[in-house]
């Protein structure tokens, strides 16, 4: 074995030799344990040199500078010394630890992605981490992470890995570019969730900041004279308005992190490839016979501006049980929606995106039990509010009929909207089903990918003749939804959709009308 090697196999080596991490994994752990003296450890001890004087102070400092650092370059260098990987022609090995020594293999047919990523770091010092994995949602026993290798040698072991044979149809959408950012996308950032979140976020790591440092009293105590003699009104506004800024700031920057350099590529071999990241460079592939369909996701805001973003179904993109990694599966940011379809199209290698399918509307009950839930979910909060003002003082009274005011329409529309987004449909190899407002989905699902039906129908579905089916399959996120569907036409839908599967669980009744109910 050639235990001394680092991370790129010499001219000639047979290809399922021994190979170490890259040698300045010891310089990227001394670096690590730098920042973490500076940003944790130095503030401590500055407070502590406080306490102490002469001798004991240099101590101090010298400790909790010095122990970080010695500590991040021991560490750096017994996981070089101690971690070794090879790519057989069956397996891909990876044997690491010191005390505790693991050794660990996946079968190379099972490999379904190699992930690059680099942070800042990595990137001047021109490494990867390598993120090897099957899909499987098992932990870190379905995945073997190189971390780091050179950027040379995450490039050819992507390549070993995830050779295929060409086995998609030959034509217009073999291989190539498929789509290249557009620096206008970024109008849609705004607009998304992420920045309300981020200017919650902001005040609170402003509040936790302060309270670090002992000046939260302070911090709250300025913050109140600064508004003093300031109306209501006045306050609300302003802080509404610096909150806006601090979102939308937050979210173009994240924007730019995310998605500068994106780029879409179908690969020679069937792999699609998604490359993205301004600062922290990544590398993400998808074996297309691994592709089970796409699903294309409106969030309210960018749908208001006729925009859509496209996830892949496929097996094989295990995001872990705390969503971790679930931005993997994104095969374009928000855009136009017309280049979503666009883009979905060539995934898909379709002439035309079934996006488009014309779908199955669903009958008035469903529109009814979305008012029904929705106005309640609207009344509730007020009828707490008139009860505690009735009982402990009018302004309460005021504050309900203001919360009636404004969130019954709004509950009414959004429900209104919810029942018009509802519908299901089959284009050719596809089946297509629609739901969400607050979030709008529409999720085109090989049929041959369905390996089984869920029919649902509580007491008030089937007092409506209403049911809620689940096509369950490997890829995505495992079920998928046609929420609310006509009883009789569902049932038709899924035995149309996926022929053989739910037959053997229907009766059909004879006479007038003939209907298929449920076993």
């Amino acid at each position: 074995m050639s235990g001394d090697r680092a991370g790129a196999p010499a001219a000639g080596a047979p290809a399922d030799d021994w190979l170490r991490l890259d040698r300045r994994r010891v310089l990227v752990s001394t670096a690590l344990g730098a920042g973490l003296a500076v940003g944790a450890g130095l503030p401590t001890a500055l407070a502590m040199l406080g306490k102490v004087s002469g001798g004991w102070a240099f101590a101090v400092l010298f400790g909790w500078l010095a122990l970080p650092l010695g500590g991040g370059a021991l560490a750096g260098y017994v996981g070089w010394r101690r971690t070794r990987y090879r790519i057989g022609p069956e397996r891909a090995e990876l044997h690491t630890g010191l005390l505790l020594v693991k050794r660990r293999s996946l079968a190379r047919e099972r490999i379904r992605s190699v992930d690059l990523t680099a942070d800042p770091l990595l990137r001047i010092l021109g490494l990867v981490k390598v993120r090897i994995g099957t899909g499987e949602h098992s932990g870190g026993e379905s995945t073997l992470e190189l971390d780091p290798v050179s950027r040379a040698e995450g490039e050819r072991l992507r390549r070993v890995l995830l050779a295929r044979e060409e086995t998609g149809p030959q034509g217009a959408h073999r291989t190539g570019e498929l789509a290249v950012l557009d620096p206008g996308w970024i109008r849609y950032a705004p607009v998304s969730f992420v920045a309300p979140a981020l200017a919650g976020a902001a005040f609170g790591g402003l509040m936790q900041i302060s309270d670090w440092f002992g000046v939260q009293g302070k911090v709250v105590h300025w913050a109140g004279d600064r508004f003093h003699d300031t109306p209501l009104g006045w306050i609300l506004l302003t802080v509404t308005a610096l909150a806006l800024v601090v979102g939308v700031g937050g979210a173009l920057g994240l924007w730019v992190e995310m998605w500068w350099n994106y780029r879409l590529e179908r690969e020679p071999g069937g792999t699609l490839r998604v490359r993205r990241g301004l600062f922290t460079s990544r590398s993400i592939s998808i074996e297309e016979r691994r592709l089970r369909g796409v699903e294309l996701v409106e969030p309210l805001g960018v749908r208001l501006c006729g925009a859509a973003r496209l996830d892949a179904i496929a097996t094989g993109l295990a995001t872990g049980e705390d969503g971790e990694h679930a931005d993997h599966r994104t095969l374009l940011p928000p855009a136009p929606r017309a280049v979503a379809a666009e883009v979905a199209a060539q995934v898909l290698r379709e002439p035309a995106a079934p996006t488009g399918t014309a779908l199955t509307a669903h009958p008035p009950a469903a529109r009814a039990r979305r008012l029904r839930r929705a106005l309640l979910a609207a009344l509730v909060p007020v009828a707490v509010l008139a009860l505690l003002g009735a009982l402990l003082t009018p302004v309460l009274l005021y504050v309900a009929a203001g919360c009636a005011a404004a969130g019954v329409p709004l509950a009414v529309a959004l429900a209104l909207d919810a029942y018009r987004n509802l519908g299901h449909g089959i284009n050719g190899p596809y089946l297509v089903a629609r739901s969400g407002t607050v979030r709008r989905a529409t999720v085109v699902l090989q049929r041959g990918g369905v390996i089984g039906w869920t029919v649902k129908q509580s007491v008030f579905q089937r007092r409506a003749g209403l049911l809620t089916l689940t096509a369950t399959t490997a890829a995505g996120a495992g079920a998928y939804s046609v929420r609310d569907a006509d009883e009789a036409e569902g049932l038709a839908f899924a035995a149309q959709a996926v022929p053989g599967l739910l037959e053997p669980f229907l009766v059909r009744e004879s006479g007038p009308g003939e209907t298929a109910e449920e076993r």
